[in-house]
């Protein structure tokens, strides 16, 4: 094996590591925003420490593949479309990271609510159904950077429109339940912060889902109507 081609299969083997890495990552913060609505829904003390203390484990993956991203960029001096990757996994990792910090944020807000009383959460399915939706778009962002694949990450986009939905909608009701009750406007005013962190998770995998089009295409299509996405992607 010449020198040239050992580099370039040892080029290929940190990228496909740092890939790899990006997709457990991707499965840490999944499962931190289930059991964080697991938490909310149930109360479950021991799971809500769970997902707090696993958070360190999100901001560790974050540190560590920051650094890989470095060392490729110092030590390969990547262009074009290797140089993309780079640059998209260095900014999805960081919507992880953000995705993981909000799954915190409701496990801590869970806690408190029950606080108050289990019933108040329960009064509110839509919440664990937006979360749903969340999650859905996050794994999908995800596939689609396992596979590069732009069709399917074109196809998160569509979904950011249903987690806003769910959102006013949640936040419609709790406005009737406090107006109904001033007792409950404290837990209510919480279960918007859950809420709220629900539909950021849904923005940071719409972002994820942008960075894979960029990565594939090369082009950023942030702040771009989806009818030009489409544009761009079916030009092949």
């Amino acid at each position: 094996m010449g020198v040239t081609e050992h580099i370039s299969k040892q080029f290929e083997e940190d990228l496909d590591s740092t890939r790899t890495r990006v997709l457990q990552m991707g499965g840490l913060v999944e499962a931190q925003i289930l059991a964080a609505t697991d938490a909310y829904m149930t109360g479950n003390a021991e799971l809500i420490e769970q997902v707090i203390e696993n958070d360190r484990r999100v901001n560790g993956y974050e540190v560590a593949i920051d650094g890989a991203c470095s060392h490729i960029v110092v030590k390969r001096q990547p262009a074009a479309s290797d140089l993309r990757l780079i640059m998209g996994i260095s900014k999805i990792v960081t919507d992880l990271e953000r995705s993981g910090d909000e799954a915190e944020k409701i496990a801590r807000m869970a806690r408190a609510i029950h606080e108050h009383g289990g019933q108040h959460a329960q009064r509110f399915p839509a919440v664990r159904h937006a979360a749903q939706v969340a999650v859905k778009m996050l794994r999908e962002a995800l596939d689609a950077f396992a596979r590069l694949d732009a069709v399917a990450a074109a196809e998160v986009l569509k979904e950011d429109a249903a987690i806003d939905q769910e959102f006013r909608s949640v936040l419609r009701q709790l406005i009737t339940y406090m107006m109904e009750d001033p007792r409950t406007i404290t837990p209510a005013l919480e279960i918007v912060w859950v809420a709220k962190a629900i539909e950021r998770i849904g923005d940071h995998a719409k972002n994820i889902a942008e960075q894979v089009i960029y990565i594939v295409k090369g082009t950023d299509v942030r702040h771009t109507s989806f009818a030009d996405i489409e544009r761009e992607i079916a030009k092949g």
